[in-house]
């Protein structure tokens, strides 16, 4: 008897079984790609992050030697500051044409350039060279941020413990309940959080912790003059220092030693993740067609002419992501990823994100009836919260569920002397066009795998990476019925005036800020000139490097029968005093009483972005 043969259906499953037996040594490749392409999108997007039009500015209050409550604020400095407002370059829709235009020009120069060379090494070095120097940048502020948010998970602003939900104060070296369980908690004299606030530490530890709590707001003022030249002002502090000596080992090696894979990748990583925090495509409807001007370009550049392929493949810059990958025996193999496959998509989702926040404070603003009549009613916007270290906040104050670890259902709405408590700020915010964009863009990536493996030709990443984020941001748009909120949102710099007459900023910041922020540099600068001898000096060049102040802060310890408790609580006792356990010298940045008073002293957990 014969053998019959195979169904369709089993030799649809064992073709499958084949090709999965193909590609299983790659998966973890694929999966590496995948995780490394998402972080520089996902950091710098939420690093863009600043006052959308929708909030009204955060209130500052000025008490020059005026002790205020602890619990009616967020005790520490970085509230007290206004967030450093981040300028982005914003495109126009003439970018559409000259976004391809230009990127075609340059690949078509690079390309001449290796068949008329002949050797790949020379351009090579000289484009090394050129990114170089902003290579230094680059890496400095990734490595200077990333170091930021994990001293801001070691020490948060907010907390909770025993049910209790605490405010750091820097000022009085203590963490304050403010919510839930707060008849049965006591203030902690330990900067450590959660759980960490139970390990006993003695005074010196203490003190040690709570000056590593303040160093990154130890910055270091650098003022810079050139007459008719240049005017500029640096602040530098530890982190930013750790970043400068990793940029520059980093580059040397690179483009000196030996061209690793991770080294291009970190180089790569930098680029990224700067590029995506200052440009802003504008508007939905921009981004969309520069997008889809991009998608033609690179289909036409990789499927119909030598030029990409060429390129990337010859040329050792950092301008791609490289992950190593089974090869044949005796030889290296590598699959690479090209920063504008990054970058590009990524300029879109970091305005989705902007977008939902955006919305969030859009949907807080409330209408309050006019109190005359013929009056407009007038619009109440919810105050301003910088989203810098809020991360780590809801770290320890939230479950991995998001289930807040307070007793959220009693709040504490009045201070120790009768006034209204401030609204607790906001640890996140609903998120889902970032989110939806997110998952367009790994379907995108996905599906450009797919394509690669089965096609074994190299991909215009584009050619899927536009058509899933596009379809992802307008779909769930049009699923929610804000198509029309989505087209007219645009982060145009506008002036507009507040109800005292004054300009206030739209978007992003007023045009002339960047002026006056020179002309008040140079005027602080001015010598003092008598009536009595006015000569006509000018100041041609100057350099001056300024310390951070240092400040002596006390930190003091109720003592009852027993003493401290190891745990770092304070117990208070009947008929207890208030005395001095020691006197250490802190280095002033984290107080939030002198950030009130000296406005060069920067928050710890932010950074400043220089205009």
């Amino acid at each position: 008897m014969a053998d019959s043969e195979p169904s369709l259906i089993a030799l649809a499953l064992g073709n499958a079984a084949y090709a999965f037996s193909k590609v299983q040594p790659l998966l973890p490749v694929y999966l590496h790609m995948i995780l490394a392409s998402l972080f520089p999108i996902y950091a710098a997007a939420h690093a863009s992050l600043t006052r959308p039009s929708t909030a009204a500015k955060a209130t500052k209050k000025r008490g020059h030697g005026r002790k205020r409550e602890a619990e009616d604020d967020d005790t520490d400095s970085e509230d007290d500051e206004e967030e450093p407002e981040n300028e982005m370059e914003g495109l126009s829709p003439r970018h559409i044409i000259l976004f391809p235009l230009f990127a075609g020009i340059s690949l078509a120069t690079l390309y001449f350039l290796l068949k008329w060379l002949k050797d790949p090494t020379i351009l090579s070095k000289a484009l090394n060279a050129y990114f170089a120097i902003f290579g230094v940048v680059a890496v400095t502020t990734l490595v200077s941020d990333v170091l930021d948010i994990g001293h801001s998970i070691i020490f948060p602003r907010r907390h909770a413990l025993g049910g209790a939900l605490y405010h750091v104060d820097a000022t009085e070296a203590k963490a304050i309940p403010v919510a839930g369980n707060i008849g049965s908690s006591q203030p902690l004299t330990t900067p450590l959080p959660g759980f960490l606030a139970r390990i006993p530490l003695s005074t010196s530890a203490k003190e040690w912790l709570w000056a590593d709590r303040a160093m990154p707001s130890n910055k270091w003022t650098l003022k810079l003059h050139m007459h008719r030249a240049l005017v500029g002002k640096l602040k530098i502090g530890p982190h930013t220092m750790v970043g400068v000596v990793t940029a520059l080992s980093t580059l040397v090696y690179f483009n000196l030693i030996d061209k690793t894979w991770y080294l291009t990748n970190l180089l790569g990583f930098s680029f990224a993740y700067g590029s995506i925090q200052v440009i802003s495509p504008t508007t939905f409807a921009t981004g969309s067609a520069i997008l889809v001007g991009l998608f033609f370009y690179d289909i036409y550049m990789v499927f119909f002419t030598p030029m990409m392929v060429t390129v990337a493949s010859s040329l050792d810059v950092p301008i791609k992501l490289m992950f190593p990958k089974p090869g044949s025996a005796g030889k290296s193999s590598a699959a690479m990823l090209g920063l504008g496959d990054i970058v590009i998509p990524g300029l879109m989702i970091g305005l989705a994100l902007r977008f939902d926040l955006y919305l969030f404070y859009l949907r807080r603003q409330k209408r309050v009836p006019a109190t005359t009549e013929g009056g407009e009613d007038e619009v109440v916007k919810a105050e301003w919260y910088p989203v810098a270290g809020r991360w780590s906040d809801r770290f320890w104050t939230h479950s991995f569920i998001g289930r807040p670890l307070w007793s959220a259902s009693v709040p504490s709405t009045k201070t120790a002397q009768g006034g209204t408590k401030k609204e607790e700020p906001p640890f996140t915010f609903p998120k889902t066009y970032f989110n939806a964009a997110l998952v367009g863009y790994v379907g995108g990536l996905i599906a450009t795998l797919c394509a690669l493996h089965l096609m074994n030709h190299a991909q215009p990443a584009l050619l899927w990476l536009v058509p899933g984020v596009l379809i992802s941001l307008w779909s769930t748009a049009l699923v929610r019925g804000e198509v029309g909120l989505m087209w007219n949102y645009s982060e145009e710099i506008v002036e507009q005036e507040d109800k005292d007459g004054n300009k206030d900023k739209g978007e992003k910041g007023e045009k002339n800020e960047k002026r006056r922020t020179q002309q008040w540099i140079k005027d602080e600068d001015k010598p003092v000139i008598s009536d009595k001898l006015r000569r006509p000096e000018r100041e041609v060049f100057s350099f001056s490097i300024e310390a951070p102040r240092k400040s002596n802060r006390t930190v003091s310890t109720k003592i009852d029968d027993v003493g401290v408790l190891g745990n770092g609580t304070v117990s208070p006792a009947d008929g207890g005093t208030v005395q001095s356990v020691g006197n250490g010298t802190f280095w002033a940045g984290s107080s939030s009483s002198s950030a009130r008073q000296e406005v060069d002293v920067e928050p710890a957990g932010k950074r400043l972005r220089m205009r």
